[in-house]
């Protein structure tokens, strides 16, 4: 059985280990955690890939909190419990060990509170036995103590069950909790309860609120309202049709929990639908949630997946979509263009065709949506091609910017993070940062360790301020693993293992060089000259079976996106 991703909430594997030899596994891990004696802050290169971790804003200081996530590399799943800090002004990371950290975990919840200098509470979650194919589900509850680096296990009983793929909030002077689900070497199961944890008291209460809410689901959008009501959308969820076989069910409803008192643990709490007004998310999975300004909440990217019995294929997102909870309406976000750069153009468009074109441009009626495919190169020198849906209106800048390439190269291109799922997301001061996260093409997954911003106020461009590394794209086949390799070593994390692919990949030699870039070669001229090579390319890529038009589609803007990364 050959496991294909690991996305949150779409687990169905077969067991090998059971629920005991991970619980021994990850007390191992912690008795060597609990080595650690003093707090350690050191500077360090970005973290390594991941998704399904926490990104979090700091509530004094400049700076974002990751913690935990998870790597699969083809063979074995990494989990890790490392916590980086990103300096916004500086655009740096720093690694701080902490003694007695939480286990190793992915698919938890974090939220921070202002409380005594900042706290970064910590539930749930879920730790992978090293082949990825067993898992066993947190319901602990942790704090991060950010004026004293230290961690603290809150012990409280009643509590939710354990889970991943839940979410929370800070609501008042509570934790809400929602959602979520259980998998098990039998069964899984996917919740839609309710719990609140008192920040003052520090006590679990389960809610019991009337009316009619959402299905069990996890992956869902939690977000708060400023009368401290609780909104809820979309999610993911399966249920068995018949021995072996599982459905999918990608949620699009939206709720409203509301609170009739002035949050606490007595009042009393009910469910109702929201219908909300203007242009909704496309239906889709693992997208990644945040607080944006102006009392709206956002979500971007995820996966819509065509599930079949044997396998799963999925389209990945970039696109961000805000709700205006004040409204109760959906839009989506359109990136307006630097303002800089617009003027530039402009000019550049009146003194060709005096002030004409311009106004053509505005009369154009808008365009449908358009598929842009754009390519990465990996570790091992394989080609593959990402692709993405825009706007008629992104595809028509794109256009344009292609036509000015040859006055201009360097002006007006636009950046974005490709598309992708499980990414890590938080807003600081009006801006989105995104971080990591994972996509697919074919039986490989590609787990990123990028990071973005945008400012939400303006919507002008991303900020690319941590690259991808094609380097860290390690992706090791089944064929090429040692059955009897260390499963410890597997579980604990990727770093050595790492380095040493990137020191073989340094080493191998004779890889097939695209074409080069001639001096001052035009764009036009450069496709001409190698066109073939890029179709006999998107080809291989593609398989027999894809349609020649679709082909030279790939071909053109791999050829394009070589050219612009060349000049």
């Amino acid at each position: 059985f050959k496991k294909k991703g690991n996305r949150e909430g779409q687990n169905s594997c077969l067991a090998f280990y059971f629920q005991e030899d991970l619980e021994a596994l990850i007390a191992e891990f912690q008795s060597l955690d609990a080595k650690k004696t003093q707090v350690i802050e050191s500077s360090c290169p970005p973290p390594s890939p991941r998704l399904n971790g926490s990104l979090s804003a700091h509530p004094e200081k400049d700076e974002l909190i990751l913690f935990g996530g998870e790597y699969f590399n083809g063979q074995k799943t990494y989990l890790y419990n490392e916590l980086y800090v990103y300096n916004i002004r500086k655009n740096s990371w720093s690694k701080v060990e902490i003694p007695n950290p939480p286990p190793r975990r992915c698919a938890h919840q974090a939220a921070v509170v202002p409380t005594a200098g900042g706290q970064l509470w910590v539930f749930g979650g879920e730790f992978a036995s090293p082949n990825g194919e067993q898992f066993y589900h947190y319901k602990d509850l942790w704090v991060l103590h950010l004026a004293t680096k230290t961690w603290e296990q809150i012990k409280a009983s009643g509590g939710p069950s354990g889970r991943s793929g839940h979410r929370m909030v800070a609501c008042k002077r509570q934790l809400m909790i929602f959602g979520g689900f259980h998998e098990s070497a039998r069964d899984y199961i996917y919740y839609n309860d309710v719990y609140a944890f008192n920040l003052e008291s520090f006590t679990w209460s389960k809610l019991a609120p009337s009316g009619i809410g959402p299905a069990p689901r996890s992956g869902c959008q939690m977000a708060t309202t400023p009368e401290g009501n609780i909104i809820i959308y979309g999610g993911y969820s399966k249920q068995r049709i018949k021995k072996d076989v599982d459905k999918g069910t990608l949620h699009t409803d939206m709720f409203l929990l509301k609170t009739e008192g002035a949050g606490k643990e007595e009042d009393k709490w009910a469910w109702s639908r929201l219908n909300p007004s203007g242009v909704k998310p496309t239906p889709r999975s693992g997208f990644s949630v945040a607080v944006g300004p102006n009392n709206r909440s956002l979500l971007f990217g995820g996966v819509h997946d065509e599930e079949e019995e044997e396998s799963i294929e999925g389209d990945f997102f970039n696109d961000i979509y805000f709700y205006d909870i004040g409204k109760n309406r959906w839009f989506p976000g359109q990136l307006k263009g630097p303002k800089s750069e617009k003027r530039k153009r402009r000019r550049g468009r009146q003194a060709e065709a005096e002030g004409a074109g311009d106004e053509e441009m505005e009369k154009q009626p808008p365009q449908g949506p358009v598929e842009i495919v754009k390519e990465v190169v990996a570790e091992d020198g394989t080609v593959m091609t990402i692709k993405q849906v825009i706007s008629g209106a992104a595809e028509e800048k794109e256009r344009s910017e292609s036509e000015e390439d040859e006055e201009d190269g360097a002006l007006g291109q636009q950046v974005e993070p490709c598309p992708r799922s499980n990414a890590m997301l938080t807003v600081k001061h009006g801006v989105l940062y995104v971080y990591g996260g994972m996509f697919e093409v074919g039986d490989r997954q590609f787990t990123l360790s990028d990071l973005y911003s945008i400012d939400l106020h303006k919507m002008e461009e991303w900020k690319v301020l941590v690259e991808m590394d094609p380097k860290a794209q390690e992706w090791l086949e089944e064929s090429e693993s040692d059955e009897e390799d260390d499963d410890m070593e597997g579980a604990e994390g990727g770093e050595e293992e790492e380095e040493s692919s990137e020191e073989e990949s340094e080493d191998e030699g004779g890889e097939e060089q695209h074409p080069s870039v001639q001096p001052d070669e035009k764009h036009a001229d450069y496709l001409s000259r190698t066109e073939q090579y890029w179709i006999k390319l998107a080809r291989t890529n593609m398989g027999p079976d894809a349609k020649e038009k679709k082909v030279v589609k790939v071909a053109h803007a791999m050829a394009k996106t070589f050219y612009e990364d060349s000049v």
